[in-house]
């Protein structure tokens, strides 16, 4: 009985949160177009399903063509959300950040990294992030090409040469981490970067999950897990704070060093917690999307032999410029054209993560609807990157839509855009570049599983770790 009472009440008391917010959304007859879902949840399983099911896109085009509109209503994570497709809704949301809306975080998230919606925006998290673009620009990046042409080489001699088959996407996602680590942060210590690899693998399950912190529960284990990573990143500065002040390392030996080094225009240094929080995030944000794009290049390199000899062509002809134990350099990199267009063409039919949000700082007006203050507001790479009129015969595979200008402004993100354009573009291309280099001057390949699908968990990733079968080049 106490058990049916319980139940009951539970009902209700949704029943009541339901018609709440109903008749609070119904208030403004000119919303767009679309529907809640149920209580609480909304559409947030049915959205995480077609992602898990490798149909992400399908969430939203059943929802365009349906309403026959580039904007709709939904719920998501908990949060009445409105979703903007297309060159225009990408426009608007990346034109008008910090003014009509800014960033936001589903709850699991800001749990996680320990950022909230009311700081992530503020100047001073702003100014964090202006330095750290200014610390991964191109020119200073071009120093580290030869320490990931190194670390590369002894990747694929140590867990790819003399193997028959392998598992893709664990060994890239080791490849990728082991290279943050050191430049990053210079960590080499193999079990140190075991031991917070390993504790990774647990925040990127929590990060979308159902925001219940109960123990035994993804997000518990994923919050768990941040604290952990966050006290070894604080032992890691201090100790890096010593031997800068007894002038034992140098400023610009890594990130962390010029972050500790470094301070902002009004004289003031980042403190130890917050460059701890700022490192997680880059640890994270710098492998994990990487070694997704990676994965998906040696997926569709395998299913497309006239793309791989073109790509093999190309990096062959470099290969053989080089002297014996020469390493990879700027001009190197300049001259891999055809393999990052190919690259690009990966990321626009296979974008590494699916969704990002905002929030709306005040109530505005979009194409003629109503858009409430602390709505939040979705935005997603395929609804442009599978756009015909954009992008002709969008499925077809075809490397020259990057040539010359490329596509329009605004059609192709999967770095984002606006103020918030992902600051680690440039870090990407050059990691990716040399990950091709390496990986198709040693061998060509053949997928192990034909039909394997590519599911959003919560980034794209071959449902079963892509096996394929290696076949190395003869010398």
């Amino acid at each position: 009985m106490e058990i049916l009472y319980a139940f009951l009440l539970g009902f209700f008391l949704l029943l009541v949160i339901y018609l709440f917010y109903n008749h609070k959304s119904s208030g403004n007859a000119n919303l767009p177009p679309g529907k809640t879902g149920f209580p609480v949840i909304g559409e947030t399983l049915e959205f995480l399903y077609a992602g898990w099911k490798g149909h992400s896109e399908k969430f939203i085009s059943d929802r365009v063509a349906k309403y026959s509109s580039n904007v709709f209503k939904t719920s998501l994570f908990g949060s009445p959300s409105v979703v903007f497709c297309g060159v225009n809704g990408h426009r608007f949301l990346f034109s008008n950040e910090n003014k009509l809306v800014r960033v936001w975080f589903p709850r699991s998230i800001n749990k996680i990294f320990r950022q909230s919606t009311e700081t992530f925006s503020t100047e001073e998290a702003i100014n964090a992030r202006k330095h750290i673009r200014t610390l991964i620009k191109p020119e200073g990046l071009q120093s580290h090409i030869g320490l990931m042409d190194t670390f590369a080489h002894c990747h694929f001699v140590n867990y790819w040469e003399n193997k028959d088959i392998v598992l893709v996407f664990p060994l890239v996602k080791h490849f990728t981490f082991l290279l943050a680590c050191r430049l990053l942060m210079s960590v080499e210590d193999p079990n140190l970067v075991a031991i917070l690899e390993n504790a990774v693998k647990f925040v990127l399950k929590g990060a979308f999950s159902v925001p219940i912190d109960l123990p035994g529960t993804p997000l518990n284990h994923a919050m768990k897990a941040s604290s952990f990573i966050q006290k070894e990143l604080l032992v890691i500065i201090k100790q890096r704070k010593i031997e800068l002040a007894k002038g034992m390392t140098s400023p610009t030996q890594d990130i962390l060093s010029h972050m500790l080094s470094t301070s902002d225009d009004n004289g003031s240094f980042m403190d130890e917690v917050d460059i701890a929080n700022k490192m997680f995030g880059l640890l994270v944000g710098s492998h994990d999307n990487i070694a997704s794009v990676c994965t998906s290049i040696v997926k569709y390199l395998a299913e497309l032999p006239e793309i791989y000899q073109e790509v093999c062509q190309e990096q062959q002809e470099i290969a053989k410029s080089k002297a014996p134990g020469e390493l990879l350099n700027w001009e190197d990199i300049q001259k891999m054209k055809y393999s990052w267009n190919v690259a690009c063409e990966v990321m626009r039919l296979t974008p590494p993560s699916q969704f990002a949000f905002r929030e709306a700082l005040t109530d505005f007006t979009y194409n003629g609807f109503s858009i409430p203050k602390g709505w939040k507001l979705y935005w997603t790479p395929q609804s442009t990157h599978s756009n015909h009129e954009l992008f002709p015969e969008p499925h077809k595979f075809d490397p020259s839509r990057f040539e010359g200008s490329g596509p329009p402004p605004y059609a192709y993100v999967p770095f984002g855009g606006g103020p918030r354009m992902c600051p680690g573009k440039e870090f990407a291309r050059l990691e990716i570049l040399v990950f091709m280099h390496h990986l198709v001057k040693r061998f060509r390949w053949e997928k192990q599983i034909p039909d394997e699908k590519i599911v959003y968990i919560p980034i794209a990733s071959p449902e079963k770790g892509l096996p394929i079968r290696l076949f190395p080049h003869k010398a």
